[in-house]
């Protein structure tokens, strides 16, 4: 479901030539360049924290936190659905050519709670696709 982030990386999604989806990063890569190389390619960026999420109330907390979900997100599976096929939430002015949902420590989450981190990654999967075909896509690395 999930492969690394075929080289050459990062640019290539955020330049088009790499298909939107979900990814882990390549170890080459930091994730704290991620945002940056996001947001001078005028993508709107967003930084998901898992250092010391270990089930599915904490994942779901984090998303709260970390995405500033809107006041209506009601931390459970389909409320996480609900806000990432509607990024109402997420625009601003003007519109970005895509959307990275980078998630960090996502290891540390999986190897904790493997069946809820698979969860969370069809979920964000769908949402992937679900944005794919549109004029700005949504990608989001594991990291």
């Amino acid at each position: 479901m999930t492969g690394t982030l075929p080289a050459p990386g990062l640019p290539a999604l955020l330049a088009g030539t790499t298909p939107p989806g979900v990814y882990r990063l390549p170890p080459t890569e930091a994730p704290a360049d991620a945002l940056a190389l996001a947001t001078e390619a005028d993508w709107r960026g967003a930084h998901l924290r898992l250092d010391g999420v270990h089930d599915k109330a904490a994942f779901l907390d984090a998303c709260a936190r970390d995405l500033d979900l809107p006041d209506w997100f009601g931390r459970n599976w389909d409320a996480l659905a609900d806000c990432l096929t509607d990024l109402s939430w997420w625009r601003e002015t003007g519109k970005p050519h895509g959307y990275l949902l980078l998630a960090e420590d996502w290891g540390t989450f999986h190897k904790s709670a493997p069946a809820d981190a698979r969860t969370a990654e069809a979920i964000l999967t769908d949402a992937v696709d679900y944005w794919a075909e549109s004029d700005s896509p949504l990608a989001v690395i594991l990291a």
